[in-house]
């Protein structure tokens, strides 16, 4: 097997649809073998049974409970077979020649551990997580406090989504977003697999820090293109609303994880690297926004 696909799905029914239609699509034609997962974390939408009526040759993987993005993956990753991973969001669509031209990026760049191609919203504009720094307190600081907006270009202070980086060229990086990440399965064996304690945002931040430490580079490269619906799974985001079957319990849930990732984040690899005052800072700021953003839901 060549490339294991794996796609984790809560409750989104349509959007894995039009996923699996596009990577159906993909698959076509090529001169190599790739296997589907999905991983369904309970779904009430009838995911299940979508899948199961007009994709009967995925592999489909039903859990009785949601156990998050983590885990889900895990499961899959451990049964599959491809030499390469693709870790796939569902509410996304790929391009006819998007598995192709990465096998062959990945077969031309072995000590590539990670890769991912230019991932684009629905306005055509660059999904910035695609390509990321990972969070320094000075990095999140320029961020947060939206001196990267006031000063873009800038290298000292939009250094966030790489924003002095022109997005048409490719280049190494040190994170990119978990709604699309190429992986070399030999790595895996070296590196493992997600960390558990993640249980939706952050485990592809934490990955990519894991890929680097052991020496693989992570690379960004626009060869070709996805369509992401960003926040159309957890209903975060205002331009994918109209696509989220979210419920208002899942959305608290999901902007609760998205800063409690965080945490966990700084507290596994940053913690020993900076002095008590900067950690307190750091982690009471996180403290504030998790409840700002639980608050707006």
């Amino acid at each position: 097997m060549d490339i294991s696909v794996i796609i984790v799905s809560y409750n989104t029914q349509e959007l894995i649809a039009k996923c699996l239609k596009s990577a159906k699509s993909a698959i076509q034609n090529l001169n190599f073998n790739v296997e589907v997962f999905v991983v369904d974390n309970n779904s009430k939408d009838g995911t299940v049974a979508e899948i199961k009526k007009k994709f009967p040759c995925v592999n489909l993987i039903i859990n009785r409970e949601n156990l998050g993005f983590s885990k889900a993956n895990n499961i899959a990753l451990k049964g599959a077979k491809g030499k390469y991973f693709l870790i796939l969001n569902p509410d996304t669509e790929v391009q006819y020649d998007t598995f192709s031209k990465m096998y062959k990026f990945m077969e031309k760049n072995p000590e590539t551990g990670i890769a991912t191609c230019r991932v684009e919203l629905s306005s055509g504009t660059l999904d910035r997580d695609c390509r990321r720094h990972f969070p320094s307190p000075w990095r999140a600081f320029t961020h947060f406090s939206g001196l990267s907006k006031i000063f873009k270009g800038s290298t000292i202070f939009d250094q966030y989504y790489y924003g002095y980086l022109k997005d048409d060229k490719q280049h190494e990086i040190d994170a990119c977003v978990g709604a699309f990440m190429f992986v070399r399965a030999d790595a895996v064996k070296k590196v493992g697999y997600f960390d558990e304690d993640f249980f939706f945002y952050g485990e592809d931040l934490d990955w990519c820090w894991r890929f680097a430490e052991a020496g693989y580079k992570i690379v960004y490269t626009p060869v070709t293109k996805i369509l992401h619906h960003k926040g159309a799974a957890s209903g975060m985001k205002p331009a994918s609303q109209h696509l989220t079957k979210a419920t208002k319990e899942s959305k608290k849930r999901a902007l609760y994880e998205s800063v409690h990732a965080m945490e966990l984040f700084y507290k596994k690899h940053y913690t020993d690297k900076y002095p008590f005052l900067i950690n307190w800072i750091v982690l009471i700021s996180l403290k504030i926004l998790e409840r700002i953003r639980v608050m707006s839901a």
